[in-house]
């Protein structure tokens, strides 16, 4: 198991499906797996961003995992409560945890070092 904000559905999920895993950048992981923000401006729709196009099985489950670890992971729980203070919608902020577990898992599969828990997020 890659650390405890993930459980072995999605380890498995992200290993079948990105092979590539922790040889990209985070910017990359998180375009790959379909959790970065993508721009559709034309005509009057300008600055709306959304995520879409790669891998939409792999995004649906880390977006559960994103849930469940607003909910459960101390570090990540923060991040969620923060976001919510400052009025950005829970779903951004289910995204938002999602995009920080691929870096996560990313950096993991890079470094070989297991995750640690800090008080920094």
């Amino acid at each position: 198991m890659l650390f405890t904000a993930v459980r072995p559905v999605s380890v498995a999920m992200l290993l079948a499906e990105m092979p590539e895993l922790g040889r990209m950048t985070a910017t990359e992981a998180a375009a790959m797996s379909g959790l970065a923000p993508m721009a559709h401006d034309s005509g009057a729709m300008r600055g709306k961003r959304v995520i879409s196009r790669e891998r939409r099985s792999l995004r649906h489950v880390l977006l559960q995992a994103g849930l469940a670890a607003a909910c459960h992971n101390p570090v990540l729980k923060v991040v969620a409560k923060r976001m919510k203070q400052r009025g950005k919608p829970h779903k951004l902020g289910i995204v938002a945890i999602a995009r920080r577990l691929i870096t996560v898992a990313n950096a993991i599969l890079k470094t070989a070092l297991p995750w640690r828990i800090s008080s920094a997020a």
